[in-house]
């Protein structure tokens, strides 16, 4: 849907528009049309396009619906959020004004729809980047619930999106994190703690190094040295588990062949 004329030299803010409904898309065009050293790059109708359109266009600002299909846009702000430069971020939203008291107290940009023109102009002033703790918070005010559905990588200027249901294994390695999936390994910039905390209990830690996915875990072994290790269903690699994680996980596995 990047529809939109190249953004100028003299543009301050290079804004992204995220909106699934056009009408809500080009009136929110026109209003920043209006607004001066604001260019207008691009316009995405979901979350994932969302993510393509940052990627390529690296946007200074994003001007986001938060309930909109395929993902929605606490999700996808949470994904921009990782990115080495992310861009500022403005909630536009339908919710009613209890709501909006919930928004408030974390300080994040938001606009409630219809977006007024003096509002618009005065959030985009005011524009500041949203931390993922208050993502969090949000999700879980919103109803929209704190776990995410995929993991973002980035590869140069691409960012890729990683189904949860697809990963084997997240393994820390110094400053970043290894994602083993079906397609194969990622390495994303995020605490293997806050991993760990996120997708429990479907993903429990084996070592200090590493948080496994139970759904594709087949067993734990021990080899004649009595080094424990993690075997798994469609994936020919094995991850050492510590002694102070293999009675917890032998329980969860048991658990779960038991389900």
């Amino acid at each position: 849907m990047n529809d939109a004329p190249p953004i100028t030299s003299a543009a301050i803010l290079r804004t992204l528009i995220v909106d699934d409904e056009p009408p809500a898309r080009a009136r929110l065009r026109a209003m920043l049309g209006e607004i001066k050293d604001v260019s207008v790059g691009g316009e995405a109708g979901n979350g994932r396009e969302a993510l393509t359109l940052c990627g390529e266009l690296s946007p200074d600002l994003v001007l986001m619906d938060i309930r909109m299909p395929g993902m929605n846009g606490i999700e996808a702000a949470r994904h921009l959020t990782t990115l080495a430069r992310p861009p500022a971020i403005i909630f536009a939203t339908a919710y009613d004004e209890y709501a909006l008291e919930a928004f408030e107290t974390q300080a994040l940009g938001y606009l409630l729809k219809p977006v007024r023109r003096e509002k618009l102009a005065r959030a985009v002033r005011h524009a500041a980047r949203v931390a993922s703790p208050q993502l969090l918070r949000l999700a879980r005010q919103a109803g929209l619930g704190q776990r995410r559905e995929q993991i973002c990588a980035r590869l140069g200027e691409e960012l890729r999106l990683i189904r949860v249901a697809d990963i084997f294994y997240f393994a820390a390695d110094q400053k970043y994190v290894t994602v083993r999936h079906r397609g194969g390994f990622d390495l994303i910039e995020e605490s293997l703690r806050a991993l760990a905390e996120e997708f429990s209990p479907e993903f429990i830690r084996v070592h200090r190094n590493s948080v496994v996915s139970m759904a594709h875990v087949r067993a734990l072994e021990r080899t004649p040295e009595g080094q424990y290790l993690v075997t798994f269903n469609d994936c020919d690699e094995t991850l050492p588990v510590s002694r102070r994680h293999a009675s917890e996980t032998l329980r969860q596995i048991r658990g779960d062949h038991a389900r």
